[in-house]
């Protein structure tokens, strides 16, 4: 692999303009190409997965590297992220520079504390292991190191897999039907689609294959009334309303504009007229209050620390803090509480987080269980095979990105009891 001065010049500026995190990750990546509209796009592919690739493994390559300048971050990033060899570097360093690369390579299997080598903050590692135990939190975290896989989702109403499949195929990506969902396409490697016109027409979105799932538990029916409580960008929207075959009336509220400012293009093209975005003012907003107790199916995809996606998103891992953790278990508490005032007698809302820690998953529920005597648990691994999806994480949905292969998310089924 080549790398060009101009490239290595790149990804060190862009480290630079990232690692201090004052905003997510993806948002300042943005920035920085605004701020350098000369970087052309070949170039800005590398600069990007070079930033992902540090952040990623940022804890044990500063660890290694015994520094934090930005220059020899983006060497020892390359060196070892992306296999490229001292040799190939040559005619873009100096000779302190090589020097220094040589030291950093001899250090490269020193031992390191288990938290570093883990690339993870130690209160992190820490609550992992009383959650999982070793094997499982060392077999997650080694996951967490490695790039996330590429995810597609179907739309149904306007294509079938096997449609899509054989087109992504004959364009010469390589591509292959995800395990669990019914919709899911894995795309190998990173591909440039941006340009592919059925991602621009609509008969494909982007969508992890754990966020897909969630959809099979809502499990909503042709007609119903649903509600999206935590829309975001829509994602899971445009799947219910998918699976609601575009009849009956699907609400998609949030408490960020911009988000469903996002929603807006993505709905248009993706052919549904049942999806009605309404920005609230907070979860006890009006709006929800005039609905309570009439809607059939609710989802709660509450906020969340994210650490499921930590392939995808690993600079949550550095921003998140333990009171982080704190504020979110209360505002998780708050909005399932609003969320279940939405639900008819005899209806259903899922509560999902993409989270892999009990304080904002199985606690949340069982809280909730107690204050609410009138809503029950499901049994998720039933939906799941009603779906014809041949998975068993027991009674709540339980994804392991080291088991399953996709991001990490928890989601139960509760059903509020008949009148």
């Amino acid at each position: 692999m080549k790398i060009r001065p101009n490239q290595l010049a790149g990804l060190a500026a862009a480290i630079e303009h990232v690692r201090g995190l004052a905003a997510p990750a993806d948002a300042l990546l943005r920035g920085f190409f605004r701020q350098h509209p000369q970087i052309g796009q070949h170039d800005r592919a590398f600069i990007a997965d070079g930033v992902f690739a540090y952040l990623r493994r940022r804890r044990s390559l500063e660890a290694l590297a015994a520094t934090e300048d930005p220059r020899h971050l983006a060497l020892a990033s390359v060196v070892r992220e992306h296999g490229v060899s001292v040799r190939e570097l040559e005619p873009a360093l100096n000779t302190a520079e090589s020097t220094w690369l040589a030291a950093f390579k001899s250090r490269q299997h020193a031992v390191l504390a288990p938290a570093v080598e883990a690339d993870l903050p130690d209160w992190l590692w820490e609550k992992l292991g009383g959650v999982l135990g070793d094997t499982a939190r060392g077999a997650l975290a080694h996951v967490w190191q490695t790039p996330a896989s590429f995810d597609l989702r179907v739309n149904p109403m306007k294509t079938t897999r096997d449609e899509a499949l054989a087109a992504l195929v004959a364009g010469g990506v390589t591509a292959t039907a995800t395990p669990y969902s019914p919709l899911g396409i894995r795309v190998a490697g990173r591909p440039q689609l941006g340009g592919n016109r059925w991602l621009q027409d609509g008969r494909l979105e982007v969508q992890d294959e754990g966020s897909q799932l969630i959809g099979y538990l809502v499990a909503p029916r042709r007609g119903e009334m649903v509600a999206d409580f935590c829309a975001g960008a829509g994602g899971k929207t445009l799947l219910l309303g998918a699976l609601m075959r575009s009849t009956g009336r699907l609400y998609a509220f949030d408490v960020v504009d911009t988000r469903l400012a996002n929603l807006k293009p993505r709905l248009a093209r993706s052919g549904l007229s049942n999806v009605h975005p309404q920005l609230l003012a907070s979860e006890r907003d009006v709006k929800v209050k005039r609905l309570a107790g009439k809607i059939d199916r609710v989802l709660v995809d509450a906020p969340c620390t994210g650490f499921g996606t930590l392939r995808r998103n690993p600079d949550l891992k550095w921003r998140q803090k333990p009171s982080d953790l704190a504020e979110l278990t209360v505002k998780q508490a708050a909005i399932i509480a609003s969320a279940a005032t939405l639900v008819k007698p005899g209806g259903r809302l899922v509560y999902a987080t993409c989270s892999v820690l009990p304080d904002e998953n199985d606690a949340i529920v069982d809280a909730f269980l107690v204050a609410h005597p009138d809503f029950r648990r499901g049994d998720v691994a039933a939906e799941l095979a009603r779906a014809g999806i041949a998975l068993d994480t027991g009674a709540d949905l339980r994804l392991s990105t080291a088991t399953h292969g996709c991001d990490g998310f928890y989601a139960a089924v509760l059903e509020r009891k008949p009148g």
